[in-house]
């Protein structure tokens, strides 16, 4: 339906005339008789009063379908920072609304978990800047220490805060119920190497390695990082060896052997790998991840500078391969953000 129609519709149903409306937008009645005839439209400033007359959401007016909602409440997070309370309401309402709906359950219950961390990461960037702020007032004292951890993801010592056990739960239970699909099973691996518990590591991995959609890079560096969790560094570094001479322009088997080397702090051979696996990667557009790890060993050793220049590289991808601006994706708007700190730092 146009606007022109809709508009005329929701007067109906407010029961408003031409003259009733255009009083209470402060305008001619000709205006709205050209906006229900389709030959003029609504100034973009008089639609969020628009919306409020009528009792709808600005989405409302141009009648969009609920796919094109969707699309449209993704894309302006994925382009902002921080949403509106009011837009923030709008979306929640929505997307719960969409939740009894079958055909419409499943996207919307991602995109309403989506809103919520949204909200989540802006608060926690705000919380996080706060709780340092306090510690560097008083550096000696405990206070806001445990807010870093969950707002920042800093370490923390205790092992029943840092263990991953309820995660461990979650992806057992979800591969007990759909034992065939296969990435819920990575899931479940990660969290039990990152809490060195090996032998049901190895079990897992078992399974998983006979699945028909098992990746067949991962199963290999799986067992590497097995090996690492039992504390054999030897046996890790030797499987991870063999499998870089058995696929050394593989871009997948160059990324995995970066990514294990980097979180061995072995950072020259992890850059080298990242660099070569950028390189032999064919996909276009090609994902920033190569990138941003080569930056953040960068910062690690102080090199701020090329960790900067990393950050143009990630830009140029971002805005020449995804064809993204800042107006559009929040990520150039960040990776701009982090040039700028860093290069404060050089």
């Amino acid at each position: 339906m146009e606007m022109g129609k809709k508009i005329k519709q929701l007067r109906f149903k407010a029961g408003l005339t031409q003259e009733q409306l255009a009083e209470k937008l402060g305008i001619g009645p000709q205006s709205v008789s050209k906006w229900e005839n389709s030959v003029a439209m609504p100034d973009i400033t008089t639609l969020p009063l628009l919306a409020e007359i009528f009792g709808v959401t600005i989405d409302d007016l141009f009648d969009l379908t609920t796919e094109q909602r969707f699309n449209r409440i993704e894309n302006r997070m994925d382009a902002e920072e921080e949403l509106p309370q009011d837009v923030f309401w709008e979306y929640e309402e929505f997307l719960k609304g969409q939740l009894e709906a079958e055909k419409h359950k499943k996207r919307a219950t991602e995109l309403i978990a989506y809103l919520y961390w949204h909200r989540m990461n802006a608060e926690a960037k705000k919380a996080a800047r706060y709780a340092k702020e306090a510690i560097r007032q008083a550096p000696g004292e405990k206070c806001c220490q445990w807010i870093l951890n969950k707002a920042d993801n800093h370490a923390v010592w205790d092992w029943n805060l840092s263990n991953h056990t309820r995660a461990v739960n979650f992806y057992r239970e979800v591969v007990e119920a759909d034992p065939d699909v296969a990435l819920p099973y990575m899931y479940l691996l990660d969290n039990l190497i990152a809490d060195h518990r090996a032998d049901e590591a190895e079990y897992w991995l078992a399974r998983y390695s006979k699945l028909e959609k098992a990746h067949p890079v991962m199963k290999t560096v799986y067992r590497a990082y097995i090996a690492l969790a039992r504390f054999d560094e030897p046996a890790a570094d030797k499987i991870i060896e063999d499998l870089l001479a058995g696929s050394p322009d593989n871009d997948a088997v160059l990324f995995e052997a970066a990514q294990y080397y980097a979180s061995k702090c072995s950072y020259d051979k992890a850059i080298d790998c990242y660099e070569r696996a950028f390189a032999a990667d064919r996909r276009r557009p090609r994902f920033q991840d190569a990138l941003m790890g080569i930056a953040d060993i960068c910062e690690i050793r102080g090199d701020y500078a090329n960790a900067a220049k990393t950050y143009d590289r990630i830009i140029d991808l971002l805005e020449n391969e995804w064809g993204l601006t800042e107006e559009t994706d929040s990520s150039v708007t960040v990776a701009r953000k982090e040039k700028e700190r860093l290069l404060k730092k050089a």
